[in-house]
Parts: structure tokens; sequence; C-alpha cells
């Protein structure tokens, strides 16, 4: 009875270090491949050419040329390649972002789901993280709060959004992937933690864009 007592309190003492930062073992597999993703971003977006604003281009125009570069990116993208940067302050989070959310690619960091778009198109751009395990990039997800500002940064440029709310749907919720036709952004994590039996979603609106080679200016969608 001593023997199980023991082991009792240590799958509660496991469940609160999990529970509060993330498992330590899957962990160390992800920080190698971020830093391996790391070297891989940096290779890309140096080499990076898109193509060029004028130097009075409008927003318009701004926008048009970003959503080209954004439309050529995707189509090169590999599965589970290394395609940009997120960070959410509030979440302590600056991680390699990875194209794909299958197995394999969340295990390297948050990955955009291949049925959305990138950012830059004004469409969907749906990201997905784990919640307990391989740095957990999204463990507090429910901790963030209107207004907070979520960055993504692509070889092409920099774009900030602002979180507006949050939503839980059914793991089975197909139709959160349909694209409106305006630039949104859509965290998800499973949800409640250690379940998978529904999604925990966080949604942000675009607000500043920075082109690689242009001007900030504020997205009209």
């Amino acid at each position: 009875s001593t023997a199980l007592i023991v082991v009792g309190a240590l799958v509660l003492v496991w469940t609160f270090v999990v529970w509060r930062w993330n498992d330590p073992f899957t962990s160390i597999y992800t920080r190698w491949q971020q830093h391996k993703l790391t070297h891989e971003y940096a290779t890309l977006s140096s080499r990076y050419h898109g193509h060029r604003l004028p130097p009075r281009a409008s927003v318009a125009q701004a926008e048009s040329v970003m959503k080209l570069d954004a439309r050529r990116f995707r189509a090169q993208a590999a599965q589970g390649a290394a395609i940009g940067r997120i960070a959410v302050p509030r979440l302590g989070l600056n991680m390699v972002l990875v194209n794909g959310t299958d197995t394999a690619t969340l295990r390297k960091g948050p990955g955009r789901d291949q049925r959305t778009f990138m950012p830059g198109e004004g469409e969907l751009i749906y990201i997905a993280g784990h919640r307990t395990t391989y740095l957990a990039p999204f463990a507090h997800i429910d901790e963030l709060r209107p207004g907070d500002p979520v960055t993504l940064r692509m070889p092409y440029g920099n774009f900030q959004y602002r979180v507006t709310g949050h939503q839980i749907v059914d793991a089975h919720a197909l139709w959160v992937l349909r694209s409106h036709h305006h630039e949104v952004v859509a965290l998800q994590a499973c949800h409640p933690r250690f379940f998978a039996t529904h999604r925990y979603i966080v949604w942000a609106k675009p607000v500043r864009v920075t082109p690689r080679d242009g001007r900030p200016y504020v997205p009209r969608t």
C-alpha cells in the first residue's frame, strides 16, 4: 500500500509539472528541432526575393504585391519546413512556425494548417500548437486577452495582429477552417488540457503590415 501511495503521489506531481509548465522529455526533442529550424529559416529569409514595391506605393498596391508574394510562398512551402516565426508576448512565445499540422510537424513547433492561407493573402491563417507536450507553445492560450499582440514574421514581411476573442468548438468542427475572404489568424489548441474532445481557438485581426522592402501600412481588410 505504501508503494501505491508513493506512485500516486509521483503521478500527481508529474501531472502538476506538466500542467504548470510542460512535459520536459518531449520538450528536449522540440528544442532540438527548433534549433535546426532557426538556421533553416535564417537561410530561407536571407535568400528570399520577392516583388519590389514602388517608393510611394498606395495601401492597395502594397496589399496586391503582398498577396502575390504570399501566394507564391505558399505554393513553394514544403510540409514540415520552417516558414516564419510566431511571437505572442503574453504566452512568452517566440518560435519558428512550421508548415503543416500533421503529428510529426507539430512536434517541431506551432504549425500552419495547409488547408488555409499565408499571412498577406487576405484570408484565414490557422495555426495549431500543443498544449502540454513538445514545449507546449499554446499551454496557456486561455490567458490571452482582447488586444494582446500576435506577430508573424515571414520572409516577405512582418504581420501584426490583435486578439479579438476566444471560442471553444468540437474537435470535429471543420467549419472553423473555412475562410471568409478577410484576413484573420486562428490559434488553436486541444481543450481541455490532456484531452482532445474540443478545440480552444483564439482569433486575431491584422493591424499592421511591414513589407520586406517597403513602408509599414494598416491593412484595409
